[in-house]
């Protein structure tokens, strides 16, 4: 069976998806969250940054061709821009720890 035939990627992939955009979504109302809805929102935004690493980690160590092309194909759009998946994930993180920062600083 390929990698992306396993009902639990298929499964997972649609619900970090489907995370993804409900929490870009709730994102766009952040300014007007109060303390406690922004320190949730960070929360489940590192939850799903987890998450996605893993779901990456799982393309990366497949020996599964269609899954190594995937991962090729996501560093050569993300090369156009100058970063690769792990420094990717690092600026998501440097954004989640400035807002947090943030938070901090009007408590």
């Amino acid at each position: 069976m390929g990698f992306f035939e396993s009902d639990i990627v298929q499964e997972e992939a649609k619900k970090l998806f489907s995370d993804y955009q409900e929490l870009m979504k709730l994102g766009s109302d952040y300014g007007k969250f109060d303390r406690e809805g922004k320190k949730m929102f960070i929360k489940k935004m590192e939850s799903l940054m987890d998450r996605y690493k893993v779901f990456m980690k799982r393309f990366e160590l497949s020996e599964d061709f269609q899954a190594k092309m995937t991962v090729e194909q996501l560093k050569t759009q993300l090369s156009q821009f100058g970063i690769t998946p792990d420094q990717m994930f690092d600026q998501m993180n440097k954004t989640l720890i400035r807002m947090k920062d943030e938070l901090d600083k009007t408590s």
